[in-house]
């Protein structure tokens, strides 16, 4: 019988001295988490893209040069085409314009994220720049030509504005974009940088 009492005293005890250390640790001491405690163990999931766009804003290999769109041929399939082409990328910008894309995840022929594009996949978009269009399909372009933030697939000339040429024309020959869904892409697909345009 008193190895009973004892043992039910000993659980006793033990739970208070539990009970006490919590109401020390929550209530006496409440748990900080300093700076000094590695970000990678809190990282809440926006900490990933802001990780990626500090990544692509300072390593890109993006150009607007001539040389550029020809060494892509060259590449291999698992390159990448990263960062901007002219001015420094916008965090704020760059979260919308990831953000936005998402409701175009189903179609494989849209990059998710336009500083950050497979070369196998601008091989393919490049590769139908040159495609022919019916009337109304060449209708659908010239509208994204006229209304598109940049009037047209990018600001000037190069790369990309051969790789999203090719992707609108995949758009309205594949999925019968509209020319004001193709322009919402190329909107949302600004590799140029900087945050002068918002689509909320």
């Amino acid at each position: 019988m008193r190895i009973k009492i004892n043992i039910k005293s000993i659980i006793i005890a033990v739970l208070v001295l539990l009970g006490l250390g919590y109401f020390y640790v929550a209530k006496v001491r409440p748990i900080n988490f300093s700076p000094s405690v590695k970000n990678s163990e809190f990282t809440p999931v926006k900490g990933v893209l802001a990780a990626k766009f500090d990544y692509l804003s300072q390593n890109g290999n993006s150009s607007c040069s001539s040389s550029f769109q020809q060494s892509i041929a060259k590449m291999p399939d698992e390159a990448r085409l990263q960062g901007s082409c002219c001015s420094p990328m916008s965090y704020h910008r760059y979260s919308e314009q990831v953000e936005g894309l998402k409701k175009y995840k189903d179609i494989p022929e849209i990059p998710k994220d336009p500083y950050d594009i497979e070369a196998k996949l601008a091989k393919n978009l490049m590769s139908h720049y040159e495609d022919e269009f019916t009337q109304n399909q060449q209708k659908a372009y010239d509208y994204a030509m006229e209304h598109s933030s940049e009037k047209g697939p990018c600001c000037c000339k190069c790369w990309r504005w051969f790789v999203y040429g090719g992707l609108g024309k995949i758009l309205i020959q594949t999925y019968g974009f509209t020319g004001e869904q193709v322009t919402d892409v190329w909107n949302l697909s600004d590799g140029c940088g900087g945050d002068n345009e918002h689509h909320h």
